[in-house]
């Protein structure tokens, strides 16, 4: 059964490679740390497969090893990680720039950031994301909403958020 589960493992890493890149270097930045990230979760992904109780959760725990790996680089390098509020209306109404949307997700926490980058960069559900996040699904739907809700108040025009137009 473990070659099985590999096998599975790695027809995931490399059918979802883009996802988790995209998925890395939107914490760490820059694309030779990005590709660090990745490369360092699929040798934990294959070395860890065996663990995977149930061969349909293999996707989501990868993002799971993107996720953890990148924020372990990002503490390696001193840099702060934010993980909780801010949902970028961008990913609902896209006509703003990417560079102001980037900056938009700097500001959030960690889990704010992770929650809008899975859900609407990576199109998980929120079953999904809650067992990368390890979090009850009631707590990500309302960190959802409420990063959403901080986002928009950001990005409202006329004075209401710090955008005006």
């Amino acid at each position: 059964m473990a070659g099985r589960i590999e096998q599975k493992t790695e027809k995931v890493l490399l059918e979802n490679y883009d996802n988790y890149y995209r998925l890395a270097y939107s914490y760490v930045k820059t694309e030779q740390d990005a590709l660090d990230v990745v490369q360092e979760s699929a040798y934990k992904a294959i070395r860890d497969c065996g663990k995977v109780r149930e061969e349909k959760y293999i996707g989501t725990w990868i993002y799971r090893i993107v996720v953890n790996t990148a924020m372990d680089v990002l503490r390696k390098q001193g840099r702060e990680i934010l993980m909780e509020e801010n949902l970028p209306e961008e990913a609902v109404h896209p006509s703003y720039d990417s560079l102001e949307l980037g900056e938009i997700l700097e500001r959030l926490d960690g889990k704010e950031r992770a929650v809008i980058i899975l859900r609407y960069f990576q199109d998980l559900k929120l079953e999904e994301i809650a067992e990368v996040l390890e979090e009850n699904v009631n707590t990500v739907k309302a960190r959802l909403y409420r990063t959403l809700k901080k986002l928009r108040v950001e990005l409202e025009p006329d004075g209401a958020g710090r955008r005006t137009r």
